[in-house]
């Protein structure tokens, strides 16, 4: 080999040489996108379509208690309900301890006791007369062979009356015969009134009229009733002619109070 074919050879690899660095490198021959600078935000697009109702959340935890609201204002009295059952007989009681044996008896003088009875009989007849002037004139009592009565001038609702004649030891007025009726009428009447109060109720659609003490009133045509309406009320009151009619408990106006007489009350 001649110098000049070695120097030929030895330009081409010097050359081959600086064409394969030039190729490789980053600037000329790679195939990669630098990114170019961050360009002006765009305009705001339009709103989209609503998306799917979704599934249902669980159940959020329970909430505190809320203040209790105020109170309201009283009802109305409700309808009377049936009478309860008859309760068992209750169970005999201990005999008491013998009493003490009396004194031997003695000869009477009876002329004298005669007299002395006399006078006591007169003074007895006296002071029924006297307590009849004063339940008839000054108390304005009225009375039957069994019971007293007493017309209360005092205007109440239907549920007061009864506790009224309650905290005076009896009930409202209860007639259960027409000979308590016309007294009653009479005695409302004489004091120029209508109506009044009077213990009858409306009770249950099965039962009709009821007694405040829990009976039923069974034969309404006596009284000329015809079946309750609840529309005109569910309490009853007595007029001055004797009738019966329905009445809105809420309803205020004078009463009639009844009263047991005792066994050993004497009717004058």
């Amino acid at each position: 080999m001649d110098v000049h074919t070695f120097s030929r050879k030895l330009f081409l690899f010097l050359f081959l040489c600086n064409v394969y660095l030039y190729c490789t490198t980053t600037e000329i021959c790679s195939n990669s996108i630098l990114p170019g600078s961050k360009g002006d935000p765009g305009d705001m697009g339009t709103n989209g379509e609503g998306g799917r109702l979704g599934k249902t959340g669980p159940p959020g935890q329970r909430g505190l208690t809320g203040e209790y609201g105020e109170k309201g204002e009283k009802g109305q009295m409700g309808k009377m309900g049936p009478r309860g059952m008859r309760g068992d007989k209750g169970q005999q009681g201990i005999d008491g301890l013998p009493g003490l044996k009396g004194k031997p008896g003695t000869t009477c003088d009876c002329g004298r006791y005669r007299k002395v009875v006399r006078h006591m009989e007169i003074n007895i007849s006296k002071l029924r007369n006297a307590v009849k002037f004063l339940k008839n004139v000054v108390l304005g009592i009225r009375e039957t062979e069994n019971m007293f009565y007493l017309l209360v001038t005092e205007a109440r609702r239907y549920e007061d009356s009864l506790l009224n004649c309650k905290l005076r030891g009896g009930s409202l007025a209860m007639p259960r015969t027409t000979e308590t009726n016309t007294l009653l009428a009479n005695y409302i009447r004489e004091a120029d009134l209508a109506h009044v109060f009077i213990g009858l109720q409306v009770g249950v659609t099965e039962v009709g009229y009821v007694y405040v003490d829990g009976n039923p009133l069974l034969n309404t045509t006596v009284w000329a009733l015809q079946g309750p309406h609840s529309s005109k009320g569910a309490c009853m009151q007595l007029g001055s002619t004797g009738g019966w009619s329905q009445v809105d408990c809420g309803a205020t106006q004078y009463f009639i109070c009844e009263f047991v007489k005792n066994k050993n009350t004497s009717a004058t």
